[in-house]
């Protein structure tokens, strides 16, 4: 075997590897005994380079040797692909190629899909740099517009003052405070009369987090979980990313309560979870008590006829945000397989700070051990010892909220123009959205015509529910009030 100048070829690295003799037109073809790696012949730069290898056994970092041209090998994951040479080079085209490709592709192609949400939340800003902030109705993003408690910020004020640093800088244990987690466990015990002890609980950076390790603790790759329309976004990107695959019960529209024909159709022995948000981002509907009851039925039913138990995983950062009259049952009451996500973000309106936790139903099978299981998924996600600090702060204020009545004020007053402007519109029994019903099949082109009398809304497409919109109304009531007239105006202007 001959290198490209003709000289004897050399292997220095040790890995067997051959090049093909190719055809008459040059072209060659890389092959090795690690079925896992190719390598290219890269001529005219510099050796000595530390590369790495990956082949199907490991990942190891190897030293590239002075050879009769100066190469350098480098790694490809295109195995076994003829490779064109030119005068005994490869193309500057084909060389960029091949370094792009060793990114992730998914996570590229990600990069094409960007929030919906985050890009309107961003042109408002912009617009706002324009024509002033406040002359911007900004219905996009979900960010809480209260203050924090009193008693959570006089909390941090006492800690930073009188307590050892470490205790509040250091590292967490890696399930969280133990007295915090016993915290948690009995406030949440004498507010839903379920035995809850530390050992259910395990501390996490947000509900974003909380979920994070409750897909991982019920789910291989190829698993399915379904959820219902409308629903958060992000829940794609969050369970398509363990390697499950997320399903989507298309919506309910006359209650957005869920539509269970769909359901059962849906519900195959390749379900291993159910994802459930109640009070719900975006339409602000609850969860009825007959809903959850017949939910749960089904739940019960089919695992017992899949021979798997099919676990329940609950969303609930909203849950204290719930409107006068209006029912909002605990989930886990009704299920024993129920995996509680929580997060403190919207009911301190503490967003920034990261904060919430998981609580495994104590009635769950191997409830204990799950807690357990995610300490070690935090190894892998990142998502691992939330802020000391913040933990200890949340532990004193479990029972408080922040003053969340504004949300309730906001809603009466949007849903009463709505209503009266023609739109078809589910009251909202919570959170701080209203998911109403576009005046034109397009929402997308509903919402960019909005843009227009600068109305910030998000399309409905975003949340699996095409033809509706959601006004996230967690700004100003004074604010509110004055976008009543744009809103007015862009309706008469535009639909009548």
């Amino acid at each position: 075997m001959k290198d490209m100048d003709g000289l004897p070829r050399k292997d220095p690295d040790g890995f067997g590897m051959a090049m093909d003799e190719g055809n008459e037109k040059g072209d060659r073809k890389c092959s090795c005994d690690h079925s896992g790696c190719v390598f290219l012949l890269v001529m005219g730069e510099k050796c000595g380079k530390i590369l790495k290898r990956k082949d199907i056994m490991s990942t190891s970092e190897f030293q590239v040797h002075r050879s009769a041209r100066d190469c350098i090998r480098r790694s490809t994951r295109n195995y076994g692909k003829l490779l064109t040479w030119k005068n005994g080079n490869i193309t500057k085209e084909y060389l960029r190629k091949e370094e792009n490709e060793m990114l992730v592709q998914k996570y590229k192609d990600m990069l094409a899909g960007k929030s919906v949400i985050r890009e309107l939340s961003e042109f408002a800003t912009a617009r706002g740099q324009e024509i002033g902030y406040e002359n911007v109705f900004d219905y996009s993003l979900g960010n809480p517009s209260v203050p924090v408690p009193q008693a959570f910020t006089d909390e941090m004020i006492h800690m930073l003052t009188d307590r050892e640093s470490n205790a509040l800088h250091g590292y967490s244990p890696s399930l969280g405070i133990t007295g915090v987690r016993e915290a948690v466990a009995a406030s949440l015990e004498k507010r839903f009369g379920l035995p809850y002890r530390k050992e259910h609980i395990f501390m996490a950076s947000g509900a974003a987090g909380a979920l994070a390790h409750a897909f991982r603790l019920v789910t291989e790759p190829g698993d399915e979980i379904l959820t219902f329309a409308p629903y958060f976004p992000e829940y794609g990107p969050y369970v398509n990313l363990t390697g499950a695959v997320l399903k989507v019960v298309p919506p309910d529209t006359e209650s957005f309560q869920i539509h269970f024909g769909k359901f059962e159709e849906m519900l195959t022995g390749k379900v291993m979870a159910v994802l459930i948000n109640t009070p719900n981002n975006p339409s602000g509907v609850a969860y009825s008590a007959a809903t959850l009851r017949k939910l749960a039925d089904l739940l019960r039913e089919k695992s017992a006829e899949y021979g798997h138990a099919i676990y329940l995983i609950s969303d609930e950062p909203y849950r204290e945000i719930v409107f006068g009259g209006v029912e909002a049952p605990c989930v886990s009451a009704f299920y024993d397989d129920t995996i509680m996500c929580y997060s403190f973000s919207k009911s301190l309106s503490i967003p920034g700070e990261r904060i919430g936790y998981v609580a495994v139903n104590p009635r769950c099978r191997d409830a204990e051990t799950m807690v357990n299981m995610c300490g070690q998924i935090s190894r892998g996600t990142g998502h691992n010892c939330p802020p000391s600090i913040i933990q200890l702060a949340v532990a004193k204020v479990l029972d408080q909220t922040a003053d969340l009545s504004v949300y309730e004020t906001n809603m009466e007053i949007l849903y009463r123009e709505l209503v009266d402007l023609g739109f078809t519109c589910v009251k909202p029994g919570g959170t701080f959205y209203i998911f109403p019903k576009a005046l034109e099949e397009d929402a997308r082109a509903f919402c960019r015509k909005a843009l227009d009398y600068d109305l910030v809304l998000v399309p409905g497409d975003t949340f699996g529910a095409p033809g509706y919109f959601r006004m996230a109304y967690c700004i100003a009531t004074e604010k509110v009030e004055r976008s009543l007239k744009a809103l007015r105006r862009f309706v008469e202007e535009t639909y009548r």
